[in-house]
């Protein structure tokens, strides 16, 4: 298991600190989640989750490809806008989901797998946001946790178009089927939004939480006055207290003061 990770930054537009952790849970017999963050040399922040799919191993390769790969372009890049952040995200999100979509073609052992994405970048005082799959990105905004993505699930489709009442969508028998994901075909559908920052925090997650932690739990934790790291192991406690259902993937990004 990976050692929960703690950071404070220093040469930030908006200052903070974050972690991030991944966990098996109580059920799966492998870790096909991936979570992490970094600043770059400019002082932009990036943050993401990835719930890999597939079985064998082959989520938790599409995974580790996703992050590792974005993560290093990240590192090294340098944004002179917001539009600059979007065209960067799109860029390389379809480079990533064409390099995991060759890797299946070529190995039949990789065959089907792919992986949710969700991450953002802030850049100044705006959050540059790229969804795919059904995990999730939250902010606690005047005291209150709201959904910023949206899920692209089959369930939410049928919600949206008023085939199921929200109740039914906790029980369908198609609850977990995406819409959409990263690398299993040749081309994706990125939904990349730009949203004004405002030194919130921000809580990225795999379905593993959501799905064992309610949001009124998982607000209240946010709203504390633990460290990241102590909410981050807390949330991971409860979702396998809860019956840790699937792997739990966490970044908690907490804002220090603006600039």
């Amino acid at each position: 298991m990976k050692k929960p990770n703690l950071k404070v930054s220093k040469h930030l537009p908006v200052s903070g600190r974050y972690s991030y952790r991944t966990d098996i849970g109580k059920v799966r017999l492998t870790n096909e989640d991936q979570a992490n963050a970094t600043v770059n040399a400019k002082g932009d922040v990036f943050l993401i989750v990835c719930d890999g799919m597939g079985g064998q191993n082959k989520g938790e390769l599409a995974s580790s490809i996703a992050v590792s790969h974005l993560l290093d372009d990240f590192n090294s890049s340098k944004f002179i806008s917001t539009l600059d952040v979007q065209f960067w995200l799109n860029r390389h999100i379809r480079a990533v989901n064409k390099y995991i979509y060759n890797e299946a073609r070529q190995n039949a052992l990789y065959r089907g797998m792919g992986t949710t994405l969700t991450c953002v970048i802030i850049y100044k005082s705006s959050m540059i946001i790229a969804q795919i799959g059904d995990s999730r990105l939250y902010q606690v905004k005047h005291n209150d946790l709201i959904q910023v993505t949206k899920d692209q699930t089959y369930v939410n489709y049928l919600y949206n178009t008023g085939q199921i009442t929200k109740e039914e969508m906790a029980t369908h028998p198609r609850r977990h089927m995406l819409m959409n994901a990263l690398g299993t075909y040749p081309s994706v559908e990125i939904d990349i939004a730009i949203k004004p920052y405002n030194n919130e925090s921000l809580l990225l997650c795999s379905d593993g939480l959501y799905n064992n932690v309610s949001e009124t739990t998982i607000a209240s934790i946010l709203k504390g006055k633990d460290t990241p790291e102590e909410k981050v192991n807390e949330l991971i406690s409860i979702a396998n207290n809860n019956g840790g259902s699937d792997n739990i993937g966490i970044v908690i990004w907490e804002a220090t003061y603006g600039s």
